[in-house]
This record gives structure tokens, C-alpha cells and sequence, in this order.
């Protein structure tokens, strides 16, 4: 691995904090993770005129953490949106859909979540990827760093009073248990996100396992051809989460499978990732995060 995750483990092993150590992650991935390489030519790219975007470093409890930031020039504030990343890190997907967000008036900002364990940039095995970084996050830290991206979004003016989040795969299940998380929290979609599944020491809890804690309302995105994550467990999140009294919409499109918004993967189905980006822009405006008109 890199240079990156053997200062971050060094850290660990001695007990040292990073910061003390004067570790920083000083770059994102440049283009497309290797993993998911060669890109499609149905590839979406979003440029960056009329827009305030690039690299940006988030100071976290331990280090600088860094973020990929995004918003429109000229004043605000802008409603704040936490783009969660999928497996494959803050890629250039990940950089678009923040563009995405910031050409609507949004300020968007996909910190990397990954950057204490590895960079998975460079990783062409998915298997690894999933071993060797992936499964070493703990989620206390995943909840800690987005909520120091907020405060960053905060110290640039940005309207955190309207915050929502949004995430992809893995980060689907993240945008679930930040919903239990953060109490400031307008507004959630979590595309394809694992509900159930096994757990551990840094993972001690599924989504189903928060259904009464959620604290603001979810729409969630699923395919119905989706052999990984079966809607079906989806479904059993409303229930729990209805039960509870929280506000959870799922919406499953019967053609689609697993990572369907990726339209730089074969998984892309054009039809269900655009009617899922409105279905999502309409949730945040039902829940007061949109941008003044």
C-alpha cells in the first residue's frame, strides 16, 4: 500500500495521533478508481464553470481529512448536501455528482472516508479493496468525519441549518446510520445501501438495527434486480422505521440492479438513475433543503 496508510497504521499501532505525527492526506484520486476501469463511454461529466470546486482539507479530530468541495461562485449561503462515497473512495463519479449538486445552488462535499486505512484509488482487485481497506473503517470514525465536514461546510458560510445527505452503495448504509446520528439532519437518500448484513467491533450495528432511531426522513433507492442488497430488506427498514414514527419512503425500479446511478459502470440504467436524482431533488425540497430560488 501507500505511503499514506502506513503513516496512518503506524500511528495506530504506537498509539500516537495522527495529527501529532504530521500526517495529512495532501490529494484525492485523480479520474476513475483503477477498479472500475475501462470507464463507459455513457460516462456523465459535469464541468466546473460558474463553480468553486477542487480539493479542500477538513480539519478532523485527528488529521486533516481530505474532501471534495463543490458550490456555486458568488454569495450564499448554500444548502449543504454530504456526498458519501462508494467503495472505489471520492473518485471522479463521486467529484461529478458533487458538480451536480453545486450547478443547482447546492454545497456539496464528499469527504475521503477511507484515508486513515488506504487508498483504494490505485487497487484494481475488488476483493481487496474490500479486505484490506474497506473493512478496517470503523463507523464511529465514518459518523465523526462527516460531522467535521459539516463544521468545515459551516466555517465557509454555508447554510448547515438545511443539510441533507446522499450516498452510494457504501455509502447507502452510511447515509442510514447518519440519519440515526445526527440529530441537524433535514434529509437522507441512500441509493442501493445495505440494510442488514453481519456485524462486528467496528461495524456493531446494521441499519435495521437504527430504525427507531432515525432522525430525519430517508428515501431509499433500491433495484429490484438487485442480487446483493434484496429490496425486500428495504421494505423491512420502512416498516420498523414507520413503527417507530419516523419518515421512510423506498422506491424500487423492478429493471435496475445494484449501482444503477453509475453511469460510468455497465450496472448504469439510464431511466431509473434519472428518475432517482428527482425523486431525490424533490425529497430535499419537501424537507426545506433546497436552494433559494
Amino acid at each position: 500500500m501507500n505511503v499514506r496508510r502506513t503513516e496512518a497504521e503506524k500511528a495506530a499501532e504506537s498509539g500516537t495521533d495522527v495529527s501529532r505525527r504530521g500526517f495529512t492526506a495532501a490529494t484525492l484520486a485523480a479520474g476513475f478508481a483503477a477498479a472500475v476501469r475501462p470507464i463507459s463511454a455513457q460516462t456523465i461529466s459535469t464541468d466546473a464553470e460558474g463553480l468553486d470546486a477542487g480539493m479542500v482539507e477538513v480539519p478532523a479530530a485527528d488529521a486533516k481529512l481530505p474532501a471534495y468541495r463543490a458550490k456555486p461562485k458568488g454569495e450564499g449561503p448554500f444548502p449543504v448536501v454530504l456526498v458519501v462515497q462508494e467503495i472505489f473512495g471520492v473518485h471522479e463519479h463521486i467529484k461529478d455528482v458533487c458538480r451536480r449538486f453545486a450547478k443547482l445552488g447546492y454545497y456539496a462535499i464528499a469527504p475521503e472516508l477511507y484515508f486513515r486505512q488506504g487508498d483504494v484509488s490505485r487497487e484494481p482487485d475488488f476483493r481487496k479493496i474490500l479486505s484490506k481497506v474497506v473493512s478496517k473503517v470503523p463507523d464511529a470514525q465514518v459518523m465523526a468525519d462527516l460531522d467535521a465536514a459539516v463544521a468545515f461546510a459551516k466555517s465557509e458560510k454555508a447554510d448547515a441549518s438545511k443539510l441533507a445527505i446522499t450516498g452510494f452503495c457504501w455509502g447507502g448504509r452510511i447515509v442510514w446510520l447518519y440519519s440515526a446520528h445526527n440529530p441537524n439532519l433535514k434529509a437522507g437518500v441512500a441509493w442501493y445501501g445495505r440494510i442488514v448484513g453481519d456485524t462486528d467491533p467496528l461495524h456493531p450495528k446494521n441499519p435495521i438495527d437504527l430504525a427507531k432511531e432515525l432522525k430525519a426522513p430517508v428515501l431509499g433507492l433500491y433495484g429490484g434486480a438487485d442480487t446483493g442488497i434484496p429490496p425486500a430488506t428495504a421494505e423491512r427498514m420502512k416498516e420498523a422505521a414507520t413503527a417507530a414514527g419516523a419518515e421512510v419512503e423506498i422506491h424500487v425500479y423492478p429493471n435496475a440492479g445494484h449501482a444503477f446511478h453509475a453511469d460510468y459502470r455497465p450496472s448504469y440504467h439510464k431511466e431509473a438513475a434519472q428518475d432517482g436524482w428527482k425523486r431525490l431533488l424533490a425529497w430535499f425540497a419537501k424537507h426545506g433543503v433546497a436552494p433559494a430560488k
